[in-house]
Order: structure tokens, then sequence, then C-alpha cells
């Protein structure tokens, strides 16, 4: 049936539908623009795709019509544009670039797949209509954002390439380009976590700041909700539940790490981290469960932290090193009980370097050893959250939290000598 309809009269129907489509987009528009600040609405539009379709399938062959067509458009909107400035003030260009768009469809229906018009017009449907978005989205930029993203694009687009990939000897089994590929994982995953939390949840509430902040430093998070059960309108059990969230999400960005740096030894580890994960998820439920009789807090975040700084990366790097250092002399002259006490000694810092040490080292050592390890590091870790917690925190936090702690810390400890 389709086979019998002309191709040039589905590439005149693509074309009007599509005109007709942004020319409606155009003026919706105008209803919030000032008047004669727009350059045409749907059937201006629709009248300069079908020129722009006309003067093309004259002279497929031969574009001076279509490029002719082209020139007179751009005249029409350079004397607009003029007056616009002279009139009104105005210097926006949008309306008319989307003119351009329009009159080009003919031979992008022509040329090209049909699914490259469709992407076009999606876009240009979608960006005009985001116009507010984007003013709203860069007032939340600093002026040291783009700074920021220029030293992520830095460390993983410039150096990263540069680095060896060959082992920097025996003593540390790893070479430049694994261990800053190490930091411009954790880099990554701190800056994803970082532009959610300003610009998705800019004013996330308790929940939102123990899940993004899981992912960026549970223990981070931990310490900054613990200090916020000391308000006078705090509720300890959102706080206590939240800080259970963030270890949570601890369990599987470490299982994430594992995945990218040792598939195999990530394998062994699904089983555990994920049942802890879902575990403390359950807890924190329960928590949030019993604080539901409590009053919602007012919770109002602090201003986030950019998370790339050189030195900060440099330090992971060196951390990263060291304990490749300590963990291969450790093993040499006290074996796996060795490691499996330093792994109980690390959990109480920063776990990261350490444990993408393991990952990426192996130091010779089986799956089941360095699983083990893994697991008590983080173990450790979440003792020390909570000691940190109950520390810093309101005396009412204490009862959810070493009661929830001591599921998830009972539990791990299952899976280690399991």
């Amino acid at each position: 049936m389709l086979k019998q309809i002309p191709g040039d009269f589905i590439n005149f129907v693509l074309v009007l539908v599509f005109s007709l489509l942004i020319g409606l987009e155009q003026r919706r528009h105008h209803l919030d623009e000032k008047p004669g600040s727009l350059y045409g609405t749907d059937r201006t539009h629709v009248f300069i795709g079908m020129l722009g379709f006309v003067l093309y399938v004259i002279a497929p062959h031969n574009l001076m019509l279509f490029a002719g067509g082209g020139m007179a458009v751009v005249a029409f909107l350079a004397i607009f544009y003029w007056k616009k400035i002279e009139n009104r003030n105005l210097y926006g260009i949008t309306s008319m670039i989307v003119v351009l768009i329009t009159y080009s469809l003919a031979p992008l229906v022509y040329l090209k797949p049909v699914w490259m018009a469709v992407s076009l017009v999606t876009v240009v449907l979608v960006f005009t209509g985001l116009k507010q978005f984007f003013w709203k989205l860069s007032r939340r930029f600093d002026e040291n954002e783009f700074i920021t993203l220029a030293k992520f694009l830095l460390i993983s687009g410039i150096i990263l390439p540069l680095l060896s990939h060959n082992v920097i000897g025996t003593t540390v089994p790893v070479s430049p380009f694994k261990i800053w590929m190490a930091v411009v994982v954790i880099s990554g995953i701190s800056y994803a976590s970082y532009l959610i939390q300003k610009f998705v949840f800019p004013d996330k509430g308790i929940m939102i700041t123990g899940l993004l902040g899981g992912i960026y430093s549970s223990t981070a998070t931990t310490v900054v909700l613990a200090r916020r059960s000391k308000a006078a309108d705090a509720n300890t059990q959102q706080i206590a539940s939240a800080i259970i969230v963030a270890t949570a999400m601890m369990f599987l960005r470490i299982l994430a790490l594992a995945f990218i740096f040792d598939a195999t030894l990530a394998g062994k580890l699904a089983l555990p981290f994920i049942s802890l994960s879902v575990l403390s998820v359950l807890v924190s439920w329960l928590i949030m469960k019993i604080g539901k009789r409590h009053k919602e807090m007012d919770f109002k975040p602090e201003k986030i932290k950019n998370p790339l700084e050189f030195k900060t990366a440099l330090l992971f790097a060196f951390l990263f090193v060291a304990f490749a250092l300590l963990t291969k002399f450790v093993m040499q002259h006290y074996g796996n009980r060795g490691l499996d006490i330093l792994s109980f000694v690390v959990g109480i810092t920063d776990v990261d370097p350490f444990l993408l040490s393991l990952f990426t080292g192996k130091f010779g050592l089986a799956l089941p050893v360095l699983g083990q390890a893994t697991l008590i590091a983080v173990t450790s870790n979440n003792l020390i959250k909570l000691i940190y917690a109950l520390s810093l925190g309101s005396h009412k936090l204490r009862k959810p939290l070493i009661i929830g702690f001591s599921i998830i810390i009972a539990a791990s400890i299952v899976f280690i000598f399991v």
C-alpha cells in the first residue's frame, strides 16, 4: 500500500508536519514573550517549510534556487532583527535560527534517514521549551563551576592517556595508568554525586542527602548528619535512617568499583554486598517507620564542596601507592592473617585507596582472600562510622544507630566467615 504512494508526497507530508509542529511551539512562546520579539508562528513556519520544499524539489541537483530562497529568508530575518533591536532593544535570535532550521527540512528529509529529521525536530521542540529551565539552571552555577568541569576533563582526558601501562615493579604491581585510573573513577563518582546534589536536588531532604552522600562518602555523610542531630528541631529517627541509607549506598559503590577493576572479584562480592545493601535499606526503613511518630524536620543541607581538587587527587594517588606497598610488605612477612589485621586497621581511615589497591594489584592473592579483606575493611569502616555518629550526634541518635549498625556488622561478620 505504502509503495503506491509517491515518495515526493510522503516527503511533502513530513515537511508539512514538522514545520507545523515547530510553528505551534513558536506560537506557544508568543503567549509568554513581548509582542514583536519572535519571528512568525505556525502558519509562517509552514509556509517557510513549503518554500524550502518547492525550491528544493524543482532543482534537487542544482541548489541555486534553494540557496537563493535561503538568502531571501535570511534577508527578511536581517531586516526583522535590525528593527527588533532598533525599536525594542531586544537581541535574541533563537526564533530566527528556528526559522532557518524549518527552511532546511526539505533537503534533510530527502537526503537523510527519517530518524534524523525526527531527531532534529524533537531537539528544536524540547530546547525551545526549556528556556526557563535553563535560566533557573544557570543561576545555580557559581563562578568556579566550569573550572571544576575543566579539572575533571584534565585528569581524565589529558593526564590519564599519557600515563604508561607498564607495571611499576614487583614491589608495586600496578601501572601508573591504573593508579590514575583509580583516581579518575573515584573523582568521577564523586563529581557525578556532586552534580546531582547541586543541580537535580538543590533543596534535598534528609533521605536524599543519605542516598547521594553515600555515593560520595558515607563517612562524611555520617559526620554531617550526626552533627545535625543536635539541632533543636532534629528528628533523630529520620537522621539515623538517612545514615543507614548512606551505608547501603556505600556497599553498592564499592561493588561498582570492584566491577570496574576486577569483574571476577566483583562476582564473588556481589552476593554479600547486595545482601548487605538490601539489609541496610530494610533497617533504614524500619527506623523511618518508627520515626513516623515524630514530627518531620525542616532540613537545610550544607553547601556542597567541590570534590575535584588536584591536591585531593594527588593525595589519593599517594595513598593508593602507599597501601599497595604496605599490603605487599604485610603479605610477604605476615601472610593472610596480617592482611586481615591490616584490612581492619585501614577501615578506620579512607578505605577507597586500600580497596582499589587490592582490586587492581591482586598481589597474587586468591579471590577468597581478597573478598574477605574487602569485607573486613568495610565492616571496620562501618564500626568507625558508628563511633563517629555516637560521639558527634545527639544522645537520642544512639539507640537506633547502635541497633541498626549492630545488625549490619553482625551480618557482615557472618559473610566474612562464610
